[in-house]
Parts: C-alpha cells; structure tokens; sequence
C-alpha cells in the first residue's frame, strides 16, 4: 500500500512517499480504508523529534493521528464493527500511521462516524475532539455556569473546545488575533482577546479552569486569571509528576518531569490552585459520546483547508506556519 513515511527526525525533514507493507491485523483490530486524514501539531512534533522520548517510534514510521475511512477486516475478537461499517478514530499513540492507505486499530479506540458530515470534516475532528473531553469533562470537571479561557480558539482544540464548553454551560473567554474575533464568538465565545493589543491576564479574573496549549510565558501568566481552586490544564507541557504516572514512565523520566514542571507547579501552589498536563488517550466510547452531539449540531467540525494524499508534505507546512483556522485534513480516497 501507498504511505507517507518518515526516515529521519528533523524540522526539515520531510516524507517519502513510499510502498509499504499491509498493516498486520489482530484479533481486536479493525482494518480501516484510509478515506481521509487530519494533521495537528502533534504530527510536526513527532517529525521534529520533541516526543523522542516519551513516544520512542520505531524509524521509519508513518505519521497521521486522525482517521476517517471505511472497515474492510475485522479480528476474530471484534464485535462492535463488521466491512463496510463507515468509522473514524485517533488510533493509540504507539499505532499511529494514518498517513497512508490503509490502518488497523484497536477497536476500543474507534466509533462509527457520525452520520450527518462527511469523511474530510470526520477525520478533522478525533484528536481534538477528544482532547477538548478529556480536558473539560474529565479533567475539569466543568459545570455549568463556570467559567473556563481556552486558548488559541482559532486552532484545532480551541474551535472545538469552545463548542463543547458552552454545549456545557460554561462562560467562555479565548484568546485570538482580531480578525478572528467575530468568527469565534460564532463558536460560543462570549469574550474574545486579542491577544495582539490585549493582555489576557488584565483583562480577565476569577476563572475556574484555563485550557492552555501555548508556551511558558503564556503558561504562568495563565495561573493569575483563575480563582482560587481554579484548576490550569496544559495539554503542551511541561509533563507533570501526575503524568509520569499515568504512562508508567521510569525512574529516571519520573524525575525529568518532576523538574521540568517543578516552577509551574510551585507558582500554581502559591496562588491556591493546582496545574496539570494531559497527553489525549485514544477513545471509541468518548468518541460516540462525542458523535451524539455532532449530529444533534452542539459541534460541528471546522476545516480550513483540504490537500489531496500527493500533497501531505504540503499540508504538514500549511500547518507549520500556525495560521490555520480549525483543522487541516487530507483526502485519501
């Protein structure tokens, strides 16, 4: 099968489109016809090299952390999909690959595509999606009549994350560039900053949870706009202790982590509320859950752009540039 393969890690590399193998297909996996594919941040960062040690793939790999497509095999064990079945899915960290023809998943991580939009807008959405879930609904416990600031809601999680925070009930604030102001405001976002004239952490206090996916900077001044037990949730780092246990890391990466998040920690103490980091887990069940409110029109799926399969190194650099509203997808087939 025909596949997008990375050789070497580095900011400038790119992929080789190659022939590969069919996936190896096990007793609880569902084989999947590649009809569409999304890119994220994720995928530059793997291809850079920055998740070497947490996620240490097996060169040359295949990138792609969302899929939309059609089941063609099933495992022995499978009883919740059969061919033909069309689904879409973030596969699990370490079987990631779906850059290409053809990908075999858990089918714990995989849910029917929900039925009112199409291949392209399915494939934008898991990765997100889930993130936006696990952050707000699990994570955070959010309620209605909280208020939570996402940040960079113009981006991949933030179109979604605002969807779902006000389908819960919250007060929504983000920050954006003023050009996208009027258009995540028609998300659900009842404050807008521009983070190009406005300070964030002037602008706004006493708020429950802050879903961070910026850098440092924007990471310490984030702690100041929360109340007291607020909780700041970063899904870009720095990895926490908590974090370190949850994938069983080593000795050895559990004190990595603890340093690295040791001043975020400190500071988060200082002003009475807590931080953690959330790395999104692969999800069929979350992602039905997620699907029900797609089609009942509480979410809907936000594409800027869609490359054709010969054109992925081209989309990967679309998205490089960081100036995409919503998601970048790939079609296939």
């Amino acid at each position: 099968m025909k596949a997008f393969i990375l050789d070497r890690y580095g900011k400038t590399a790119s992929l080789r489109l190659g022939e590969i193998p069919e996936p190896e297909l096990r007793d609880d996996d569902v084989l999947v016809e590649v009809h569409a594919a999304s890119v994220n941040v994720l995928d530059s960062k793997i291809r850079n090299g920055e998740f070497k040690l947490l996620l240490p793939y097996r060169l040359p790999l295949v990138l792609g952390n969302d899929v939309a497509g059609v089941v063609v095999r099933v495992g022995s064990k499978v009883r919740l999909f059969k061919p033909g079945d069309e689904v879409y899915a973030r596969p699990d960290a370490i079987r990631i690959g779906a850059f290409a023809e053809l990908i075999a998943m858990n089918e714990a991580a995989v849910a029917h595509k929900p039925r009112t939009i199409s291949m392209e807008a399915a494939a934008s959405l898991p990765l997100v999606a889930l993130t936006a879930w696990q952050v707000l609904v699990e994570r955070a416990k959010l309620k209605k009549g909280q208020k939570v600031l996402i940040h960079a809601g113009s981006g991949g999680v933030g179109t979604v994350a605002i969807q779902l925070a006000k389908h819960l009930g919250a007060f929504v604030a983000t920050t954006t560039s003023a050009g996208n102001a009027d258009w995540v405001k028609q998300l659900g976002a009842d404050v807008v900053v521009d983070y190009g004239e406005e300070d964030f952490e002037q602008a706004l206090q006493g708020y429950d949870v802050v879903l961070n996916s910026l850098g440092a900077d924007v990471l310490e001044k984030s702690l100041r706009v929360l109340k007291p037990g607020g909780k700041l949730i970063s899904i870009s780092g720095p990895p926490d202790p908590g974090f370190a246990k949850e994938i069983g890391a080593s000795w050895f990466m559990r004190q990595a982590m603890r340093l690295l998040s040791y001043r975020i920690r400190k500071q988060a103490r200082r002003h009475g509320v807590s931080y953690s980091f959330l790395f999104m887990q692969a999800s069929g069940e979350q992602l039905r859950e997620l699907g029900s409110l797609i089609d009942s029109g509480a979410i809907r799926p936000v594409v800027d752009q869609v490359f054709p399969f010969a054109a992925t190194n081209e989309a990967m650099a679309y998205i490089d540039k960081g100036r995409a509203k919503g998601k970048v997808v790939i079609r296939v087939r």
